[in-house]
This record gives structure tokens, sequence and C-alpha cells, in this order.
């Protein structure tokens, strides 16, 4: 079929736009008989969308349709796939042919640009000053091809809706959501196969998981000290014993071909989240905001830019500042029971890391916000917080004195990101745990330190503040000044 009228830009006056038009509206009809709404393939839509037919019509007339839509898959043109083999040079044009099962490899492609770039950025990595231990040029999974293949292929050979990845990161999703047990994942998995014989399930949950784990979603378990004196890790990380208390690091009811662990801390590695920021070029040129699009007005705090700490910073350390792409960062941490029964104590601290480099309406969005650590209860971790933060604190200095190598997909090229912390997020108790500021006894105030006015209770044995009006005084007129935030 001639398919030159895609290209027409007078598509209101050409007969032959009409005629085109006319044309792939009755094949989409032929291919969909008693449907009223298929893929619209205009510019806008880009075959993402269901409209009416009459309204596809008309938004080919109004819009134009996709010039880049040249095998209509959709509308009952048949696909043809080109060579599984293809080189490095053209992998580009061959990973275009099956971009409109769903939008999981556009999510791909981000990564593949962060993680595998050409030669000539490889050439790049490697010239500049100083050596780096991690490069974009570095595989973040070696079955990324793998990876790529089952983001290609459809979940049964006519599907047009889930590829096999789409589908399988769904489905762990609502495992997670529901409660599901991996059980009852596996015999939903059976019950599919059966119902569904060509399409192509994962055989069980472990296998889903495998065929997920390259698009990054890995964390590191540590084992800990069961009274929270040390990690089983680096120095450590092959001892039996804690070498504080020397208590066991395994269960007692465990045999030496089955260890369990007493307890376990979940580390997520920051490098890598912090390299996806900058994997999409929306997200990247908004790690730049702060810097370059941000009203700087003395007389009002937007945004933590606007702050004197993050002033002061700058002035103090303007070799970081030069580059606003480098990640100011802010660390949360709290308590909470996970089993919402409060008849069952148990007290579980995620560690949150937030960017402030984002504009305001995205730094504290649930996709901005990193889990950086999960720290096991079955109490609160106490002043021995500081044993869990390792990991993260090792991590936070690298990126501060070496930086990693990073992909900046909006200014397509690398650069030597760096981070720093900040400041903390946190209630009064949980600021004495992470700050080391007692916030008991006779200096509790961090405002007021040593001129804060006590006395002693001594039949309660308790430590009574007062002068506080200073600090409340302070916080009533900011109150008042609501307009200013």
């Amino acid at each position: 079929m001639d398919k030159a009228w895609m290209h027409i830009e007078d598509r209101l006056r050409s007969n032959e736009y009409a005629n085109g038009v006319k044309q792939f509206i009755d094949m989409a009809k032929a291919h969909a008989p008693g449907r009223e709404c298929i893929r619209c393939p205009c510019r806008r839509c880009r075959n993402r969308s269901f409209h009416h037919i009459a309204m596809v019509e008309d938004h080919l007339f109004i819009v134009g349709i996709d010039t880049s839509y040249t095998e209509w898959i959709f509308h009952g043109e048949e696909e043809t796939l080109p060579d599984a083999t293809f080189s490095d040079e053209d992998g580009d044009d061959a990973y275009n042919y099956n971009d409109y099962i769903d939008d999981v490899d556009e999510m791909l492609d981000d990564i593949r640009v962060g993680s595998f770039m050409d030669d000539s950025s490889r050439t790049e990595l490697h010239s500049d000053a100083g050596p780096s231990r991690h490069t974009s040029g570095t595989p973040i999974h070696p079955n990324f091809d793998e990876l790529l293949d089952n983001a290609r292929t459809p979940l049964y050979p006519t599907c047009t809706e889930f590829s096999k990845l789409s589908f399988i990161v769904k489905l762990l999703h609502i495992k997670t959501v529901g409660g599901w047990t991996v059980k009852s994942f596996d015999m939903v998995i059976k019950l599919l196969q059966v119902a569904f014989p060509d399409a192509q399930f994962p055989a069980s949950y472990n296998e889903a998981r495998r065929l997920q784990r390259g698009l990054g979603f890995s964390y590191t378990k540590i084992h800990v000290c069961p009274n929270d004196c040390a990690l089983f890790w680096k120095d450590h990380l092959d001892k039996d014993e804690c070498p504080i208390c020397n208590a066991s690091r395994w269960a007692s009811n465990t045999t030496n071909q089955q260890r369990i662990p007493q307890k376990v801390l979940r580390y997520f590695p920051l490098k890598p989240r912090l390299q996806r920021l900058f994997m999409s070029k929306k997200t990247a040129q908004a790690m730049r905001w702060h810097a370059e699009e941000r009203v700087d007005d003395p007389n009002f705090m937007r945004h933590p830019a606007d702050s004197r700490v993050w002033k002061d910073f700058d002035n103090k350390y303007d070799w970081f500042a030069q580059d606003p792409r480098n990640v100011r960062l802010g660390l949360a941490s709290d308590g909470f029971n996970p089993f919402n029964n409060m008849s069952k104590p148990y007290s579980i601290w995620p560690v949150l890391l937030v960017p402030y480099n984002l504009p305001p309406w995205s730094c504290m969005k649930d996709p901005y916000l990193m889990m950086s650590l999960l720290i096991p209860g079955p109490k609160a971790p106490g002043n021995d917080i500081d044993v869990f933060l390792r990991p993260l604190i090792d991590e936070l200095t690298e990126l501060w004195e070496e930086g990693i190598r990073t992909y900046d997909s909006y200014k397509q090229e690398s650069f030597q990101l760096r981070a720093t912390l900040l400041w903390t997020i946190n209630d009064f108790p949980a600021y004495a745990n992470l700050s080391g500021w007692s916030t008991k006894g006779k200096m509790a105030c961090p405002t007021c330190n040593l001129e804060t006015d006590f006395t002693m209770a001594c039949a309660w044995s308790k430590t009574l503040l007062y002068g506080s009006s200073s600090v409340v005084g302070a916080r009533s007129q900011l109150e008042k000044e609501k307009k200013c935030f």
C-alpha cells in the first residue's frame, strides 16, 4: 500500500491525503470488526490512546498522522521483524521496531542510554582527569540484552497491550500491593498458563523476579548483631560472632547447612538511584532548577535553596556549587509499626533521602523519595542507629570525595556527579538519635543550649524546662507570615 500521503502537509485540501485516511480507516475497521474504539495513530496520541473511529479520523486530519508509524501493526498490517542480530552502530534503529507494545521499553531506553554509551562517550569518560571506579559504560546488569528482548516480546502473538516484561512488572506490583504470598503467586501463574497456553508467562515467582532484576530494583542484605553492636560487613563479613559482645550471628535453631541470621539490615545503594535521575531528559533538566530557574528573592523562602544554610554551604564549598547537577540531600527517619496492630509491638525504621535540587512541586513527591535503609525491629535502634547508618555514610563519603561518572541525557554529556547531605528531618526524639544531641536533661533544647532555664523536680527526678517563650515567640511571628510560605 502506498503511504506517501502520510507526509503531505496540506491535509485539509489534499484529495490524496483524504483517500489515504479512508483506506487506513477501512483497514482498521476490518481488523477490529464490531469495535467502535481503536488506537489513534495521530502525532499526539501515537497509538497510546483509544478513541472512537470518528474521532480518530478527525485527529488524522487536524493533528496529522505519526509519520514514524510506517508499519500499521495495530490496524491490520503484519509486522516485519528485523534480524535478531545487529551491531551496536545500528542498534538504535533496530530497537525501535516494537515501540508500540507498552511504555516499559521507553523506560528501558533511558536505562540503556545512561548505562550503555557509545565508544565516543566511553572515550570521554576515561579521558577526563582522575580515575573513576564506576563509569556509565559499565552495564547495570549483565543480562540487559535479555531484558530488552523481554520488553520487545508480546505476551502472546496478537497482544498489543502487554509485553512479556511489562506483564511481569505489573503482576509483581499487584503481589506487593495485595500482600500475596509466593505460593499464591505461583498458583495464579499456573492458572494463567492453563487458561492461556500461548502466552509467555514465567514458570514461577523466582523466575519472574529473575526476569525483572535487570531493571535495577535491588538491595543488599547485611547481617547485624542481635544487640545492634556492629554489622557483619566489610572487615567482619566472615565472622560468626559479634566482634564487640560475642553474640552469635546465627539463630540457635539452625544448622550449618541452613544458617539463618538473627537480624538483617536491608540497604538500597544510592549511587545508581542518583544516576537514574539523569537518565530521563525531563528529570535531568529539573535537577538544575534550583540554580537556573528559581527566582532568588531574599524576602521569601519558597524552596530550601532560599535558606541561609544552602547559601552558606555554596559560599564555603564553591567548587561543589559550580555544577548545579551536584545533589543536595535531606535525610528523614522515624519508626512505625508495620503490622498496624498495637498489641504486637514492633518498630521498623526506614531511612529516606530527598533530593532538593528538584523544584518544590517535585522534590516531595513519592517517585523522588529514596529509601536508603530499612532498619529491622522489634525495638527502635535508639542511639545505635549510627551502626545501621554506616553503609550509607560510607557511600555519601565516596560521593562527596570522589563522585561517580554519570551520563546527563538532557545535556547529552557525562560529568562527575557528587552529593552532600545538608540536613535531617525528624521529630525531637529521633533528632537526638541522628544528631547525637541529647534531648533529655538540663540542656535538652538545642537552640538555647547553655542558656536553657530549667529546674529539677525532686519528687519525680525530672527536669522541667522554662523560658521557652523566646522560641515560641519566634514561631508565632512566623505563623503570622503565612503568606510568605
